[in-house]
């Protein structure tokens, strides 16, 4: 047995040491889970990511271990009364994803702890006081840097080395996207690019929101990040390679579901984080003593059959500093 192999082991003996006495003992973990997108079908990256985690700390399902999942279906009106659900199961700590989700459940409760697996910005929107001192019975992970909007903006121009038209697809019903969107239209400004606004805040938005970016002449696509247009990726990829344009998300899933780019951080290493948070909740600490975190880790993924297919050539140059090409 090689080195990792023994330590994988290890870590599973130790994890289901660990559940089998806390079951032992009747202490059982409840752990809300609140999402403004859809349902996932089987396991999702981000949700083994944070299950994963919380096995090396000795938290397993059914064991020691219930988990409430709540997912508002891309409908933030249904956030609330799925916020009031988990409060009424008396869940010890609510994990939401996004910034509508965290909102809903602040709004909800002041008392039991809520973790942002991967709000935008906390601050902005009201979520946390400081960065370093939070404040309040909220905590967790931003996935907010203003560099990312000019960054993102960069990789199109190396692809595409004549863009001046990019369109802008984002929830104006989501106070980070809205400050996301300021960020890359200044940045696009700086760029001497003109950025046309694509609003939705609801699935059938979509409809005329995507058409517009043909008919405004946009040379390629922004896509902010956002549970609603994540919940939708593999429409806009789609839509996106019938009409030959070239567009760039935040995480990589969108790349993998048939975007041509993506940069951002990473969604699995942010649950991975979020899964710590809870535990040191549940041992005792209080979420106005945990500072936020922000990403440290960004991927940057390409996926070559979508610019074969839209007959781009990606520079070498870019390649060398993708993360992963996908072929």
């Amino acid at each position: 047995m090689d080195r990792r192999a023994f330590v994988t082991a290890l870590g599973a003996v130790l994890a289901a040491t660990l559940a089998a006495e806390a079951q032992h003992s009747g202490k059982v973990a409840r752990i809300g889970v609140l999402e403004m997108g859809q349902s996932p079908s089987g396991r999702s990256s981000t949700r083994e990511a944070f299950l994963e985690q919380l096995r090396e700390l000795g938290y397993v399902e059914g064991l020691n271990l219930v988990i409430e999942s709540r997912y508002a279906e891309a409908r933030a009106e249904r956030l609330p009364d799925l916020a009031a659900e988990l409060i009424r199961l008396k869940v010890d700590v609510i994990v939401a994803g996004g910034t509508p989700a965290p909102l809903a459940a602040k709004h909800a409760t002041s008392t039991i702890p809520i973790v942002m697996s991967s709000a935008g910005d906390p601050v902005r929107t009201g979520l946390v006081v400081s960065l370093a001192r939070p404040g309040g019975n909220v905590t967790g992970l931003s996935t907010f840097t203003p560099e990312l909007a000019a960054k993102r903006l960069q990789l199109l121009k190396e692809v595409l080395p004549g863009v001046s038209r990019v369109a802008i697809l984002w929830n104006v019903a989501n106070p980070f996207a809205v400050a996301n969107m300021r960020e890359t239209e200044t940045a696009a400004r700086t760029l001497g690019m003109h950025a046309q606004s694509l609003e939705v805040r609801d699935p059938v938005d979509f409809d005329s929101a995507l058409p517009a970016a043909i008919s405004g002449q946009a040379s390629a696509l922004i896509v902010v990040d956002d549970p609603l247009t994540c919940s939708h990726q593999k429409r806009i990829a789609d839509f996106t390679a019938r009409n030959r344009l070239p567009a760039i998300y935040g995480f990589k899933e969108c790349a993998g579901a048939g975007g041509l780019m993506s940069f951002g951080a990473s969604l699995a290493e942010l649950y991975r984080r979020a899964a710590i948070f809870v535990d040191k909740i549940l041992k005792g600490a209080k979420p106005a003593d945990l500072p936020v975190e922000q990403p440290t880790k960004f991927e940057l993924v390409i996926n070559l059959k979508t610019a074969k297919a839209l007959g781009l050539t990606i520079p070498p140059s870019l390649l060398l500093r993708a993360d992963q090409v996908i072929e």
